[in-house]
C-alpha cells in the first residue's frame, strides 16, 4: 500500500504516553493528494450533504487537510489536530495543536473523522481505547469515519524499514532499531485485525474493513498501468481478498457508530 510509512507522534511531555514517541509524518505533498482522494472515494463523500465537517487526527504535513479544505468541488469545513507542528502547507483548513488522545471539540461535532497512521503511535491498549472513543465522542450519530493501521504482521515495518520488527516482543525490538543504528527505541504499536476489531465494537462502532477496495483504488489512482492491476488486480473476486485479510499489510477500516 502506498501509505506504509505514514505515521504521527502521539506523545508529550506530561501526557500518559511515553514522550519518547517520535514524529514519523509524510512531508511527500503529491502522496497525500491521493491519500485524500482515496479517502474521498472510500467514505462515499460526494453523496454526503455539504457543507461536510471533517476531522483529521494526525495533520502531519497538512497534505490531507488541506486537499480537503480547498476541495474544487466538495464543501468541507476542516479541522486537523497533531501533537507535533509538521505542516508543510496551512491554507484551507484550522489546525489546533493537542496532547495525548483528548479532542478540543464538542460531541457530535463532525460529518467526518479520519484516523490515518495515527492509532499505532498513541501507546498501549488504553490508550488506544481512549482513541477510539474520542473518534466515537466527536463523530455524528449519521457520520462515517476512517481509521488506517499498519497490520503486526507485515514483513516490513514502515517506519523504521526493519523485517519483522513488529514481530517482536518490546525488548527486543527496541534492541533490534538500536542494534541497526535506526533510532533509540521502537515506539510503536502497530495492530492485527484480532485487536483492533474487538476494540471498534467495544466503543461502540460498527465496522468494515476495505481490503480489495482499498488495494485496487490505490493501484488506480496511483499506478493505473501497472500489469499488475491490469491483468490480476482489476480481476480478483471481493471474497478473495476478505478470505486474506488478515495477513495484509496496512489494515484499513471504515466505520459508524451504533
Amino acid at each position: 500500500m502506498s501509505d506504509q510509512t505514514v505515521s504521527k507522534s502521539a506523545g508529550r511531555r506530561g501526557d500518559k504516553v511515553s514522550p519518547e514517541r517520535q514524529p514519523h509524518a509524510v512531508l511527500d505533498l503529491p502522496s497525500r493528494r491521493l491519500k485524500g482522494l482515496k479517502i474521498e472515494r472510500l467514505l462515499r463523500l460526494s453523496e454526503r450533504r455539504q457543507p461536510i465537517r471533517i476531522l483529521e487526527i494526525g495533520t502531519g504535513s497538512g497534505g490531507i487537510a488541506h486537499y480537503f479544505g480547498t476541495h474544487s468541488e466538495l464543501r468541507c469545513e476542516v479541522d486537523a489536530v497533531d501533537v507535533i507542528d509538521n505542516r508543510l502547507v496551512t491554507e484551507g483548513y484550522r489546525y489546533h495543536e493537542v496532547i495525548g488522545t483528548q479532542l478540543p471539540f464538542a460531541d457530535e461535532a463532525f460529518d467526518v473523522v479520519l484516523s490515518n497512521h495515527v492509532i499505532e503511535h498513541v501507546g498501549d491498549q488504553t490508550a488506544q481505547i481512549a482513541h477510539l472513543r474520542e473518534l466515537h465522542r466527536v463523530l455524528r450519530t449519521d457520520g462515517v469515519g476512517y481509521l488506517a493501521v499498519p497490520n503486526r504482521w507485515m514483513l516490513v515495518e514502515p517506519h523504521f524499514r526493519l523485517p519483522f520488527l513488529s514481530w517482536l516482543p518490546k525488548w527486543l525490538s527496541h534492541a533490534y532499531v538500536r542494534a541497526t543504528g535506526r533510532g533509540t527505541h521502537y515506539d510503536c504499536v502497530p495492530l492485527t485485525c484480532a485487536r483492533i476489531e474487538p476494540l471498534l465494537s467495544t466503543v461502540g462502532f460498527g465496522w468494515r474493513q476495505h481490503t480489495g477496495e482499498a488495494l485496487r483504488l490505490t493501484y488506480e489512482l496511483e499506478r493505473p498501468d501497472a500489469p499488475l492491476y491490469r491483468w490480476l488486480l482489476q480481476h480478483i473476486p471481493e471474497h478473495v481478498f476478505k478470505a486474506v485479510r488478515r495477513v495484509f499489510p496496512t489494515l484499513i477500516y471504515t466505520f459508524i457508530r451504533r
